[in-house]
């Protein structure tokens, strides 16, 4: 005979770190009221609950509309870290859609942030370094940072933070410094970067050599980079990794805008690894390579020097790339130039 029997057991699909999601368009109002329980439990399984909701861009639209985003600012700075970290989550996932993208700026979440980049438990910082990373994405995003007067921190966080951080600021500060480099340059930024391009990881050298080619995009930032780093941006055409290549070309490049990068670049024997990027076809650096070489055809040494390999930019002329056969035959012209 058969028994009616309930189990003590809760049914496989609850989990019981999450609180309950009211039915509809109830659910976010509901996990609004519960993060701003006085019982840590409660705000915990909100923000858990939180978590999987905010995956949906209609979702983070709705809490953006009934300002969730002032209860979230507010557990930024909670006692507890596990809240801290489902907040920096959450805002992070957030930071994906555009939509969320658009409510933070507009939120002034960016500008409270600032508490956490030296918070103690790595995982609520790498989460803030993610914001960060997807805000500067939109130029919005970046001019935030920049008015929030981050750049000096991020800066300053290159010398104390793990690996993957690092990664993460350089690619925060490599948006960002599209838009301004003056507060990167006052804060020694040069110096810490140049250190960043001899390091063991392939990705810090590649992400710090961009960095500096944004730097150089800027007047104030062409001449600090000549005098400074070209060196080391040289030794780096020859790195082992294409990544690294290209960026530290890209960089060279902007430099030898100058007349001075130009003498400089002379001075630490760019022209060879230059002209062997120029020659690999499958390098990701080549076009870089061929405009800084013709920059430094532009001087009477550097010209004197190409006019016995104009035959690697003649086979260019095949490129299926368009700007590359572009870039090459300006080079030609400029190398073969001769005075009236």
């Amino acid at each position: 005979m058969a028994h009616a029997r309930i189990s003590a057991n809760l049914p496989p699909n609850i989990d019981p770190t999450k609180a309950s999601i009211a039915f509809g368009k109830r659910a976010l109002p509901k996990l609004s009221e519960e993060l701003q329980s006085p019982e840590l439990l409660t705000q915990q399984r909100a923000l858990m609950a939180l978590c999987d909701l905010v995956h949906d861009p209609q979702n983070v639209y709705q809490a953006t509309e009934i300002g969730f985003l002032d209860n979230l600012k507010t557990l930024l700075l909670h006692p507890d870290s596990t809240v801290r970290q489902k907040t920096t989550q959450i805002l992070y996932i957030m930071a994906k859609h555009n939509v969320g993208r658009q409510g933070l700026i507009q939120n002034g979440v960016i500008s409270a942030l600032t508490e956490l980049l030296d918070d103690p438990v790595d995982i609520c910082r790498k989460n803030t370094h993610q914001i960060f990373e997807m805000m500067a994405k939109l130029p919005e995003g970046s001019v935030g940072i920049l008015r929030a007067g981050l750049i000096p921190l991020l800066v300053f966080k290159l010398k104390t933070e793990s690996e993957g951080i690092q990664e993460l600021i350089l690619d925060t500060l490599s948006n960002c410094l599209r838009v301004e480099a003056s507060e990167a340059l006052a804060s020694g930024a040069i110096t810490i970067l140049k250190e960043k391009l001899t390091q063991s990881s392939a990705a810090i050298r590649s992400k710090a050599a961009l960095v500096l080619l944004h730097i150089g995009t800027h007047p104030e930032g062409k001449s600090v980079v000549c005098e400074e780093v070209i060196p080391v941006l040289v030794s780096l055409l020859e790195d082992t990794d294409p990544e690294v290549q290209a960026s530290a070309t890209g960089a060279l490049m902007f430099a030898t805008i100058e007349p001075q990068g130009r003498f400089s670049a002379l001075g630490a024997e760019a022209i060879p690894p230059l002209l062997k990027l120029v020659a690999e076809e499958t390098s990701k650096a080549r076009l870089s390579a061929i405009k800084t070489l013709t920059m430094l055809a532009e001087l009477p040494e550097g010209r004197k020097t190409l006019l016995d390999h104009t035959d690697i930019f003649q086979q260019c002329l095949n490129d299926p790339c368009e700007a590359v056969k572009k870039a090459a035959k300006i080079a030609i012209g400029v190398i073969k130039w001769k005075p009236f």
